[in-house]
């Protein structure tokens, strides 16, 4: 067939061709042309030689013609079977030509993790929380579905990720589940796919076993006995002084590795917490006791000048695990973040301090609504009574309840 004798865009008259051509045709045909397999799809053979698949479809009520690739890259089977999936979607009202383009410029999973990671990191306070997402997702879903497009990522593949961890490491296969589901939310928001595969695995992967386990603590009784132990110990003078402060204030160890100089009134005996550096995003004051006051008047001499007050060897925060590893060494059964449990356990055993006090004291936010919205006093004078009376305690001392100072101790 001439190229003056191609077909004309008029549509055919007669009964139409269906599988009208075959696999020898098409890997032999040279003239110039174009031929009619059915479903209107056609080999267009071209001048020089090359061939290529092209249908003619009726999209939305205008006629469109669509290049489904060249020969032999694209076979006769799969020419037929594009042709179909076009010709089935355009019948229901949908547009070949958009879905086309949508898959050439689909995202991979990991791109599109990429993106998410990127729009949530600057509301998250924690640079290293932001690096432990990514990299969990690097580590043990890229392996599998990186290089997939977004949109073909399935339950079946979600599964296969979490399906083996799932029981072994419970805590991990959750957070993996919880940053594989906000990027396919991220894709489905961003109309790259209809549903979220994470949300269809729960029934299947079944119920996690009741694996929570307490951090390690000290009963409140020992812990004096670990101060006096960590005391005599050959450890960094820094490290001893920072794990007495984090005790006798009932803080976190990242709070106690990070303070400041400007964040301590040592006139006032308060340190106060800026809202970005506190686990719930909220000022929280600090009192100071007496015994926390000398802590830092000797980790002041340490640190000659540097503006951390606990500073590491190289003037840099110490590192995350300074003070775990110096209770390790020394044997001590517990965990820095145990000794809130301890101090909590003694005002609730061995005090009369209100519980919503020693709460307070530990920063942890009021979960009642109502009675978050009408509690507007941090309890601080409360508070400073309750820390007095816990570096006491430590001291081996008991305070006579008549001489607990309203005010703050005064420097000279």
């Amino acid at each position: 067939m001439s190229l003056s004798t191609r077909p004309s865009k008029r549509k055919p008259r007669g009964r139409h061709p269906q599988n009208a051509l075959s696999p020898a045709f098409v890997r032999n045909v040279s003239e110039a042309g174009r031929y009619c397999d059915g479903n209107g799809l056609y080999l267009d053979v071209r001048p020089t030689g090359s061939r290529g698949w092209i249908q003619r479809l009726t999209i939305r009520g205008r006629r469109t013609e669509l290049g489904l690739g060249g020969y032999p890259l694209v076979s006769l089977k799969e020419a037929r079977e594009k042709a179909f999936a076009n010709r089935k979607l355009a019948r229901e009202g949908g547009d070949p030509l958009t879905e086309n383009r949508r898959a050439e410029s689909m995202p991979t999973f990991a791109e599109t993790a990429q993106r998410v990671w990127e729009q949530l990191r600057p509301g998250w306070r924690s640079t290293r929380h932001a690096q432990v997402w990514l990299n969990s997702l690097e580590r043990h879903v890229f392996p599998r579905i990186a290089e997939m497009p977004v949109s073909e990522v399935t339950s079946a593949d979600v599964l296969g990720i979490l399906a083996p961890i799932w029981h072994e490491k419970p805590a991990l296969a959750r957070k993996l589940r919880q940053r594989m589901r906000a990027v396919m939310e991220w894709a489905v928001a961003m109309d790259l796919r209809p549903d979220n595969p994470c949300d269809r695995v729960g029934p299947v992967l079944g119920a996690q076993a009741n694996r929570s386990q307490h951090l390690r603590a000290l009963p409140h009784g020992e812990v004096a006995s670990a101060i006096r132990t960590v005391r005599a110990s050959s450890g960094r003078p820094i490290v001893k002084l920072a794990f007495e402060f984090l005790v006798l204030t009932a803080t976190r160890s990242r709070e106690v590795y990070g303070a400041v100089w400007t964040e301590i009134d040592r006139g006032e005996a308060v340190w106060i917490l800026p809202a970005p550096r506190t686990k719930g995003n909220r000022e929280h004051r600090i009192p100071l006791s007496g015994r926390a006051l000398e802590i830092l008047e000797e980790a002041r001499g340490l640190g000659r000048g540097n503006r951390l007050v606990f500073p590491g060897v190289r003037g840099t925060p110490l590192g995350r695990t300074a003070i775990w590893e110096l209770l390790r060494a020394l044997k001590i059964e517990a965990v820095p973040h145990g000794f809130r449990s301890s101090f909590r356990d003694w005002a609730a055993e061995e005090t009369d301090h209100p519980r919503e006090v020693a709460e307070a004291a530990l920063a942890h936010v009021v979960r009642n609504q109502v009675e978050a919205a009408y509690r507007r006093t941090d309890l601080f004078d409360r508070r400073r009574r309750l820390m007095e009376d816990w570096g006491a305690y430590l001291a081996g001392r008991v305070r006579d309840p008549e001489d607990r100072p309203l005010d703050p101790p005064r420097r000279r």
